[in-house]
This record gives structure tokens, sequence and C-alpha cells, in this order.
């Protein structure tokens, strides 16, 4: 006769303590949707993504960069500064932050505080060619 199920009183019931579970990233999609959208220019979508990004993961420095940079496209300039300053107290005073700090600025018309930051980022990078181009973009204008 075959049955569907047997108990064995030799089984080992114990949980294991071994093997962690494992911790997802809820704005892991969000910010790679975010991503995508402001590669692809739309930066209203991105915006969206980036702040449900920053919103379950409140100390995501990418998603807060991506977030700024999307407030600097729509030229919504207060809330780029509010999220540049939380991007600040998440990563600290990094030269991709401040080059980017500086470009907000570029677009703003603030040539000598665009000056000053990307000079400042300038020092800081191994890497000048990003921030060689915006000083170009701000000798231009």
């Amino acid at each position: 006769m075959i049955t569907g199920c047997t108990t064995d009183a030799n089984v080992d019931t114990t949980k294991t303590t071994a093997i962690q579970p494992v911790t997802k990233d809820v704005s892991a999609s969000d910010l790679v949707e975010g991503k995508a959208q402001f590669r692809e220019a739309n930066f209203g979508l991105a915006e969206q993504h980036f702040r449900k990004a920053v919103e379950l993961k409140s100390d995501n420095a990418e998603a807060w960069m991506g977030l700024a940079a999307s407030y600097d496209e729509l030229g919504r300039f207060d809330f780029a500064d509010r999220a540049y300053a939380q991007l600040l107290k998440v990563a600290g005073r990094k030269p991709q932050i401040v080059n980017n700090m500086g470009y907000s600025q570029l677009l703003r018309g603030n040539k000598k505080k665009a000056r000053a930051l990307l000079l400042e980022a300038k020092a800081g990078m191994a890497d000048r060619t990003v921030v060689d181009a915006n000083l170009a973009l701000l000798d231009k204008g």
C-alpha cells in the first residue's frame, strides 16, 4: 500500500542558525529603474524611482545622487539642494559629489560658486575627465 505521507520519530527537527536569511535591498529595483530612466533623459520618471529608493533605504548614497541630479535636470534646485545635503550626510564630501554640486551651480548660472566646487572636485579626482568637461562648459557660458 502506498501512502502519501510518513512520519518518522527519528527525523531531526532542530532549526539551523548556521545560515542567516538573505537581507534584500528593497530599493535596488527602483535604483536600477531610476538609472535607466535618467540615461533615457526621462528625468521625471527617474526622480520618482530615485525618490522611492531613498524612501525605502535612506542611506543609499547612489540613489540620493541620482535624485539630486534628477532634480537638477528638472530645474528643481531647491529640492536638489536638499538631496545634496542628505547625500553629504550619508556619503561625506567626496569629489564626485562635489563635481555634481558644481554642475548644479553651473545649471543655475552661479559661475563663481560652480568654479569653486568644480576646482575642489578636480583636486580630489584621479580621473578628471568629467570635471574638466564641466569646467569647459563653464568657460563657454
